[in-house]
């Protein structure tokens, strides 16, 4: 499967290999980071965000593909919807059905509310489904919530808003306790005691796993509940607005059958947006970790409601996303394997920088070497660095990989790359929204009662970088709690007339700052998605 050339690399990577074993380049200072930040990350490339004119973050940049979303207009507007006829009503609306949208929805029903799932795609189609290393939480003996909020925070660049970050690590052990009792099958040693490893920026061992499908495991259990609880999903049902009635409270939402097209009316008195990311938008023409429907739709429907936006202009790109074989491209390879011993190098076989540093931090040394150093290894579809990953086994003993990563060898298996016997390669992915909706410490946004948002779509947990295995805690630890907070919201609300004025005066807005669109948002899926009728 490999051309000459990187056939040639190779042996440059296995020559080398002996020297670097037991060996570990520096981890880079503090300066150093910035600098390389500054230089090759492609938050720091202004030809990549335009400014966005109306709303609430007017002023502040976006990416490009995200700010012309923002700068669109409802598929609603001049639409004439009888918003009388009601096709559900529920206390409780959850717009999204992954992790976080599950999570809450359980919750919800566990204190007595009346709640549904509205999912575009199916339940469970969502990044939580792709996500491969692990969970954090600090519930070891010489761990601490305190340790891993240090960790967090510094690795967010010192961002993240005190009060979500600190909900995050301190209900993280109980999280962990709530997924096992529900049946996630965690790694466990002979004694049944949960098995943890390091991730990238973390100073004690937290990472809980499932093998390297973490992220398969607790979806398939949240969704179980989901059914086992007969919660109605409403599924390839979008949201394409939210409701507002005229005292200003968020009411449900207006909903696109994505089979029949037509449009229905859903009231609520609390609603959950826990849509997920953005990746299929391809900022900078990146490639992307991300399930079909991750396009930014709760961060669009929340805006144009009148939520700011907050952290817009940071993305993560996973390190090591799949850069070579052409037909996995941007896949995403887990920093598990990191963890677990493999080594970064180019292709001269040299090691160019810590294997555990951040992530943003692991994906900028790699852009520097496949651009200004020119010691990338060519691809078909551009360049990328090896993953040593045969240094696992020699590092943890033959069957290491078929035992901690059994999912990523299988993967490389299909185009006959043995990730046991050889290397991989791999170059940063679009992988996920650090920036998002700005909430409290409760779950609610500030400027739209009764309006919850939980998981990806939330801006402001993990500053401006996230470190492993805190996504798919963010989105049981804040999941869960806007389930709870919204349940017992319900009981006290009493909703007026449902209305849609909100996206005529964003039209106003839009008109008035000269902004001239024919763009519709949400966009829903991706627009190379196939459209048949």
């Amino acid at each position: 499967m490999f051309t000459t050339e990187m056939l040639e690399s190779v042996k440059k990577v296995e020559a080398t290999r002996a020297a670097r074993m037991g060996t570990e380049p520096e981890r880079m200072s503090a300066e150093e980071k910035d600098a390389l930040l500054k230089q090759y990350h492609p938050d720091y490339r202004e030809e990549g965000f335009d400014r966005i004119q109306v709303g609430p973050n007017a002023g502040q940049k976006a990416p490009r593909e995200l700010t012309a979303l923002l700068h669109s207009n409802s598929r609603l507007l001049h639409r004439n919807l009888d918003l009388t006829k009601i096709d559900y009503d529920v206390d409780v609306l959850v717009i999204g059905g992954g992790g976080a949208g599950a999570s809450a929805a359980i919750e919800a029903k566990a204190a007595g509310a009346d709640v549904m799932i509205v999912t575009k795609l199916r339940i469970g189609d969502a990044n939580t489904m792709m996500a491969e290393g692990g969970i954090q939480a600090a519930d070891k003996e010489n761990d601490s919530p305190v340790q891993h909020y240090l960790d967090a925070f510094g690795g967010g660049h010192f961002a993240a808003r005190p009060e979500l970050l600190r909900r995050l690590v301190m209900e993280a052990p109980d999280a962990i306790q709530w997924l096992n009792g529900l049946g996630v099958m965690f790694d466990k040693d002979e004694s049944g005691r949960m098995v943890t490893t390091h991730g990238g920026g973390t100073s004690r061992k937290r990472m809980h796993a499932c093998k390297d499908y973490t992220g398969a495991e607790i979806m398939r259990t949240l969704r179980d509940e989901v059914l086992n609880r007969k919660i109605p999903v409403a599924e390839f049902t979008s949201a394409v607005e939210l409701l507002k009635d005229e005292k200003g409270q968020v009411a449900g939402a207006v909903l696109l059958n994505m089979e029949t097209d037509d449009y229905l009316v859903a009231r609520a008195k609390t609603v959950i947006i826990a849509t997920g990311g953005a990746g299929r938008l391809h900022y900078q023409n990146f490639p992307t970790s991300n399930h079909y429907g991750a396009t930014a739709d709760g961060l669009v429907l929340g805006y144009r409601a009148g939520v700011p936006l907050l952290y817009q202009d940071t993305i993560q790109y996973h390190p090591t996303g799949v850069a070579y074989p052409s037909q996995i491209f941007g896949a995403l390879v887990t920093e598990k394997v990191r963890s677990l011993g493999a080594m970064l190098v180019n292709r001269e076989g040299e090691a160019f920088m810590h294997p555990l540093e951040t992530r943003d931090v692991a994906a900028a040394a790699i852009i520097r070497e496949c651009t200004q150093r020119g010691m990338g290894v060519t691809t078909p579809l551009g360049s990328g660095v090896w993953l040593d990953t045969p240094m696992i086994e020699l590092m943890g003993g033959e069957g290491t990989i078929e035992k901690r990563i059994p999912a990523m060898l299988r993967m490389y298996l299909n185009y006959d790359i043995d990730m046991r016997r050889q290397p991989i390669l791999v170059y940063p992915t679009l992988h996920y929204q650090n920036g998002g909706l700005e909430i409290g410490g409760d779950g609610f946004t500030k400027t739209v009662p009764n309006l919850l948002v939980a998981g990806e779509a939330v801006g402001g947990i993990h500053g401006r970088n996230r470190l492993m295995g805190n996504s798919l805690l963010d989105i049981i630890v804040f999941g869960r709690n806007a389930g709870k907070m919204a349940a017992a919201r319900a009981k006290e609300t009493v909703l007026g007339r449902p209305g849609l004025d909100h996206i005529t005066e964003y039209a106003r807005q839009l008109q008035a700052a000269g902004v001239e669109t024919e763009g519709v948002s949400p966009l829903l899926l991706p627009d190379y998605a196939r459209h048949e009728r």
